[in-house]
């Protein structure tokens, strides 16, 4: 765990750090601040939070100040008062401003989504809409915000979660943009024995014989549903389907599916308690059309799941792990029958299983909260270190 005292960091930081909502259940970039939070309150510094929202199911109690918004405001427009309410309320008393989310008030800016810029400035449109971006308030308002985000200024950092972020970050504003490349952690679970899988499944009122596929999403629609009720089609009766975090859309995406799929999908409500899901599972299927990195497929790793994954750019996660060795990786995310191949191959082979366990251990490394901790504290004590050269 990284020490308060470590190389570069004299003594403990009074740390804001600025979220939309607290929580893990809230989605993976949302864990991605819960726990690397969580590492460095246990490692003494003093974490004040600032969201709309925090969950107390994440099971870390650190000091609240809520930033209220009023839901009654288009989308644009709240985000634009959170910013403005957020760097009012950072100013002043703290050593460090993290922030997740787009406006001005970080000292840490960590971008976790495609960069506005790039989506609207770079990726193929049509001539009319790029046009119409530009007298678009709501547009305006997301590029004006992340325009200061990312603007240089001394004391100051750009993150990207990811390898695909950090490119686009890159293409939006030029190679001038230093965004260093912080990847989310992910914490070692438990090994799942055959006997505590039974229990869960036992425990959930799932079906005790049969593959098991897990799909854990706020929006499963985006990563990937559709793909997999068509390559559960292909497959035989005793392959089934959880999907976590089913939503309206969701379910009604089920619900049109033939009888045959139909009967072996299981929906679960959004929920911060995922581990029971992860331990009554056979192997994780990922395959999403929108992912900057990929907290799910890391975590489902962590117990034990052979993963099947969409390639880069649709899942960045995709660009930290070797093919076949530690993941099995699509050639597109709407293959479906690519997806039921690789959910029979994982069902048949048992040396194909091992292969990707052991591979998984050395993505689990690599991706330790305590080095992700550690990284983050080297960039604090360079802003600090910037800050107090400006200040003589």
């Amino acid at each position: 765990m990284p020490d308060p005292a470590s190389p570069g960091v004299a003594q403990p930081l009074s740390i804001a750090f600025v979220v939309d909502r607290f929580g893990n259940r809230f989605g993976g970039a949302e864990a991605y601040g819960v726990e690397l939070m969580r590492e460095l309150a246990a490692a003494g510094h003093r974490v004040t939070v600032f969201a709309r929202e925090y969950d107390p199911a994440c099971g870390l109690e650190l000091p609240f100040r809520p930033i209220a918004v009023s839901r009654r405001w288009p989308s644009w427009i709240r985000v634009w008062l959170f910013a403005r309410r957020a760097a009012r309320a950072t100013r002043g008393g703290y050593d460090i401003v993290h922030s997740h989310m787009n406006g001005w008030c970080g000292n840490v800016e960590v971008v976790h989504v495609t960069p506005v810029r790039y989506r609207w400035r770079v990726r193929s449109m049509s001539v009319l809409r790029r046009m119409l971006s530009y007298v678009s308030p709501r547009v305006q308002t997301y590029l004006g915000l992340e325009a200061r985000r990312v603007a240089p200024r001394a004391g100051h950092r750009v993150v990207a979660v990811s390898q695909l972020i950090a490119h686009q970050l890159a293409q939006a504003y030029g190679p001038g943009l230093d965004a260093p490349v912080i990847a989310p952690g992910v914490a070692q679970a438990e090994p799942v024995t055959d006997e505590l899988r039974r229990r869960m499944r036992a425990g959930l009122g799932l079906p005790a014989e049969g593959t098991l596929c897990l799909l854990v999403a706020r929006n499963p629609m985006r990563k990937g549903l559709p793909t997999v009720l068509q390559a559960l089609a292909e497959l035989p009766d005793d392959v089934l389907l959880l999907v976590v975090g089913a939503n309206a859309a969701a379910r009604d995406c089920v619900s049109r599916a033939p009888e045959s799929v139909r009967g072996r999908v299981h929906l679960v409500a959004e929920t911060s308690q995922v581990e029971p899901y992860y331990q009554a599972a056979d192997l994780y299927v990922h395959p999403t059309l929108n992912d900057s990195f990929g907290m799910a497929p890391l975590e489902a790793m962590s117990f034990g799941l052979p993963v099947i994954l969409s390639p880069a750019p649709w899942c960045g996660f995709a660009q930290y792990v070797r093919p076949e060795t530690e993941a099995l990786v699509l050639s597109h995310p709407e293959r479906a029958d690519e997806l039921a191949h690789a959910i029979g191959r994982l069902r048949s082979d048992a040396a194909l299983r091992l292969r990707l366990h052991a591979g998984a251990q050395d993505v689990l490394a690599r991706h330790a909260w305590p080095e992700i901790a550690r990284r983050y504290l080297n960039i604090y004590a360079d802003i600090l270190r910037e800050r107090g050269a400006a200040a003589c």
